[in-house]
């Protein structure tokens, strides 16, 4: 091996859009997971996996026009494969290879990573997790209802404030272009320029629509449309006087007007989802009710996109199955929580530091004693490490770590069959029997709860 000084160094760096996540980190994030799984599991989902690597032709022409921001490469077998750009299209892929196994309705969730070949931004990176919840083989606007409250109850678990559910309906956004008299090339167009509304406004929009060749009159119809604001039953009904006659949008409005029901018998609470008719979401595979998850403080967008998607499953099946379902983003989520200071949480996951007094063999067997004891009572318990072992440096290890308790165990506990615990927090002290040291630690360690202005709970 050459010298150190001699060897050729590189500076550590991560590709732009990715992340190091360090353990205080962690600890949120995986707090997060386990709150929203936890609901999921409560609604009656159930847990599944799929490969992070598809063969690309498994993703490709599912997107529309996001399909550029696919992975993909070609394997050391010759294989055409990617990188999965969201957790729905797997899925779809995984209901037609497991079909015979499945039992339908089939509710599943899924916790993993995604990857795209994004712009890095705020809130957006180029690996981020979703946490999705599906219900496949059901028409029923019950199901959507449900995937609706699952969104509710998993924000509202980790004190997500403002957010709202915002609910429009695939066929109602296809039935204003063909009301407004724009041919079905155009319809795309008129899709994306509704998705901009909110950033740019009607008069950038209509000016966009304009530019791609919609009639003037015709965006302004449409536009007229989308701005219909008011408690849903009202604007639906509105809605059907104004596009009576249309099929697609007499099909959407049934499907709102039950859809809005069943989330009023479910008793969600009415300020946390809308009607809003200009919702659009992008993704080319939507069928029917579609909704987005939007918080106003901070400005961060959207913390996820859900619908339903009635043929997707029957492009890897060839016989279409319904379904619906609603995806989290984890990392505007987190990022908003931690701006907002939401879910203050512990800095480590030890409870308590036991102490090595000296390299006596009296002295060591106590603390490796001690802290096995610890463990086996279910106590998260670290026994310091270091080489350099006074008390002080060990105080300063713990404090540094915000482990809330140290045990510290010196020659008069040990000839006492004690332990003497230190709360770091408040400098209360206590000398207890060894016996009892895991309940008193667990009564120590118990740290202000959150809006006290503590750093955990």
């Amino acid at each position: 091996m050459a010298p150190a000084d001699e060897r050729r160094t590189r500076t550590p760096q991560v590709l732009k859009g990715m992340r190091d996540l360090l353990p205080q980190q962690m600890l949120l994030r995986q707090h997060v997971i386990g709150t929203f799984r936890g609901v999921f599991e409560r609604y009656g989902f159930e847990p599944i996996e799929t490969p992070v690597l598809e063969y690309l032709d498994v993703l490709t022409g599912k997107y529309g026009e996001d399909e550029r921001l696919i992975y993909h490469f070609e394997d050391r077998g010759g294989r055409e494969v990617g990188l999965r750009y969201d957790l729905t299209v797997p899925l779809a892929r995984f209901v037609a290879s497991h079909r015979a196994e499945l039992t339908f309705p089939f509710k599943r969730y899924h916790i993993e990573p995604v990857f795209r070949a994004d712009r890095p931004q705020r809130g957006r990176y180029r690996q981020f997790w979703q946490c999705d919840a599906d219900i496949v083989g059901t028409a029923s606007m019950m199901a959507d209802a449900e995937v609706i409250m699952v969104w509710i109850d998993a924000l509202s678990a980790v004190n997500m404030p403002n957010f709202v559910v915002h609910i429009n309906h695939r066929q109602l956004l296809q039935s204003l272009a063909q009301v407004a008299g724009v041919p079905e090339s155009q319809a795309t167009t008129i899709h994306r320029g509704i998705d901009k509304l909110g950033k740019i406004g009607r008069d950038g929009v209509r000016q966009e629509m304009v530019a791609h060749g919609v009639p003037a009159d015709a965006a302004e119809r449409v536009l007229d449309l989308v701005e219909l604001r008011g408690p849903a039953a009202e604007v639906l009904d509105e809605l059907r006087r104004r596009l009576s006659g249309n099929r697609l949008a007499e099909q959407g409005i049934a499907d709102l007007e039950s859809l809005f029901r069943y989330l009023g018998e479910m008793n969600a609470d009415p300020q946390h989802y809308e009607l809003d008719l200009s919702l659009a979401r992008g993704l080319d595979y939507y069928t029917g009710p579609v909704f987005e998850a939007m918080v106003t403080e901070p400005s961060i967008g959207s913390l996820g996109g859900a619908g339903r998607y009635d043929h997707l499953i029957g492009m890897f099946l060839g016989e279409d199955i319904p379904a619906t379902g609603t995806s989290l983003g984890l990392e505007r989520i987190i990022d908003v929580i931690e701006e907002l200071h939401l879910l203050p949480m512990p800095p480590t996951v030890a409870d308590v530091l036991v102490t090595m007094f000296d390299e006596s063999e009296p002295s060591l067997a106590a603390s490796l004693q001690l802290v096995s004891r610890l463990r086996g009572a279910g106590v998260h318990a670290e026994v310091y490490l270091g080489e350099r072992r006074d008390l002080r440096r060990q105080l300063q290890y713990a404090n540094k770590k915000g482990i809330p308790v140290v045990a510290i165990v010196g020659p008069d506990e040990i000839a006492r069959n004690a332990v003497n615990l230190r709360q770091m927090a408040s400098g209360e002290q206590v000398t207890v029997p060894t016996g009892e040291a895991g309940a008193t630690v667990e009564r120590l360690r118990v740290r202000e709860q959150p809006g006290d202005g503590a750093t955990g709970q």
